[in-house]
């Protein structure tokens, strides 16, 4: 079910509700680019687990407005508003990629609604120390960041490019993009469900703009406005050794920062074998009951 969520100042939050309206509510996070209709177990499946599965398009992306200087602990506020429009109370989050890194914040700023917890093949906040932030990161993502040190401006349009490509052709894109990854995500990305879920989840989320993608690499390179080492709630941080999006090195800092933390990093396995885990970690935030991680 779609609906539409309005904050206090007016900006709309497009949001989707899948799986068993009755069950245990988990918000899914996308990733960058991404939209509400990125990867997500099937609906008929979320409804045998018992999950009430929310997904929504952060701001800038698909049919949500921007918001303007956003930073990652923005995502707390918008999901706490979602929640209490939707009357939830607790509910467990889970994040992938880009969605990680706000995961966690909400864990980190919404301690007595958070339940769980989850960040697949998250990032590591812009200033973790003892972490060379860029070493085994893929040259189109370095690219990203270093044009995002040098002011949106710059950034708008090296993304700008991208995002065009991306509208124009997104079957050309996710060719491309399969081409270049390491061989265990190429053989999940050579499934053509899964790249028509791809296809279609870009193709929304960049569909007016690339100002979601650009807000979300901003966010990244900035502080992120909260203490990780504050967080209570259960945490799962899942990553694939070979992942050349977002480093598995990210994740072992997470989990050093986290003192909830469970870590899960697989070997021969990359950036979208989160796609093979998601179901399990979403059935594992669900668990909004059990204790421990």
């Amino acid at each position: 079910m779609a609906r539409t969520v309005y904050a206090g100042d007016g900006r709309r939050l497009s949001v989707e509700e899948t799986g068993d309206p009755e069950g245990r509510p988990v918000f899914l996070l996308h990733g960058t680019p991404g939209s509400r209709l990125g990867p997500a177990p099937r609906p008929s499946l979320l409804y045998r687990m018992g999950v009430r599965l929310i997904t929504l398009d952060r701001p800038g992306y698909g049919d949500s407005d921007r918001r303007p200087g956003r930073t990652v602990r923005s995502a707390a506020e918008d999901v706490c508003l979602i929640a209490d429009e939707l009357e939830i109370e607790r509910f467990g989050v889970v994040g992938r990629s880009g969605g990680a890194p706000h995961a966690l914040a909400c864990a980190a700023l919404l301690p007595d609604r958070t339940a769980r917890a989850g960040a697949l093949v998250s990032l590591a906040p812009p200033d973790a120390h003892d972490l060379d932030w860029f070493d085994g990161m893929t040259e189109g993502n370095v690219d990203a960041y270093v044009n995002a040190a040098a002011g949106r401006h710059r950034l708008s349009a090296a993304l700008g490019s991208r995002t065009r490509a991306i509208r124009e052709n997104p079957a050309a894109s996710v060719a491309k993009m399969r081409s270049e990854l390491p061989e265990s995500d190429r053989w999940i990305v050579a499934d053509a469900g899964i790249q028509a879920m791809l296809e279609r989840n870009f193709a929304e989320g960049l569909r007016s703009s690339a100002d979601g993608w650009v807000d979300d690499v901003m966010a990244f390179s900035t502080s992120w406005g909260f203490e990780l080492s504050g967080i209570t709630a259960p945490v799962y941080l899942w990553h694939g050794e070979e992942d050349i999006f977002a480093p598995a090195e990210h994740t072992r800092w997470l989990g050093r920062n986290i003192p909830t933390a469970r870590v899960e990093v697989e070997r021969h396995a990359a950036h979208f074998g989160a796609l093979r885990v998601m179901t399990r970690i979403i059935g594992w935030a669900a668990q909004h009951n059990t204790e421990g991680p």
